[in-house]
């Protein structure tokens, strides 16, 4: 009994440190990248914003990325809505508290394969000091291995898009009720990602 369980305890060892060793880590290409988020204004018009600032990154140790494992984050303070004064109150206290809660972050705990280059993503949500689980529709493109220069290989390259709908109440952000914007925030994100050697 004894060897079996050192024989299974040394066969799960060498199973993590297999995954480990190959695990491979996509970076983002900021420069093909958007983060963005959408709102209804008074029951009438939407408007839309964005985050300045962000980053993002996959690990996964499949050629396919079927066991995907994304990490995102993004600065409060880069909050631009095409308007100063509505940036500058959706960073104060009444809303998102950056100077208190200056970062928002995500992290997939599950990448499924729902139709071809459809797919779910859960993980956690974290906003305003609050992490709730949440699950967005993702599309992948690629991987593709780009061309590269003098005829060789360029870097393998994904890209993805997610969307997905979160109540902003239940993150603490504004109040509910008569606020003027509506509760239900649409999230948007794109981007490319080049695997690193």
């Amino acid at each position: 009994m004894k060897k079996q369980l050192k024989s299974l305890v040394l066969t799960a060892a060498a199973l993590f440190a297999f995954s480990t060793t190959y695990a491979q880590t996509w970076a983002l290409d900021k420069a093909h990248a958007k983060v963005g988020f959408t709102v209804t204004h008074l029951m009438l018009s939407e408007v839309d914003g964005y985050f300045k600032t962000f980053d993002a990154k996959i690990t996964a140790a499949k050629p396919d990325l079927s066991d995907a494992v994304f990490e995102f984050s993004t600065d409060i303070n880069s909050i631009d809505t095409g308007n100063e004064r509505r940036d500058g109150d959706l960073k104060g206290d009444r809303w998102f508290d950056a100077a208190k809660f200056p970062t928002m972050s995500f992290k997939s705990t599950s990448f499924k394969k729902v139709a071809d280059n459809k797919y779910k993503v859960s993980g956690d949500l974290t906003m305003h000091g609050v992490t709730k689980p949440v699950t967005l529709d993702a599309t992948m493109v690629g991987p593709k291995q780009m061309p590269g220069r003098d005829g060789k290989p360029g870097p393998e390259k994904v890209g993805f898009k997610m969307t997905g709908q979160i109540k902003r109440t239940d993150f603490g952000v504004g109040g509910a009720g008569a606020m003027p914007v509506s509760e239900e925030v649409e999230l948007r994100a794109t981007g490319e990602f080049t695997k690193q050697s």
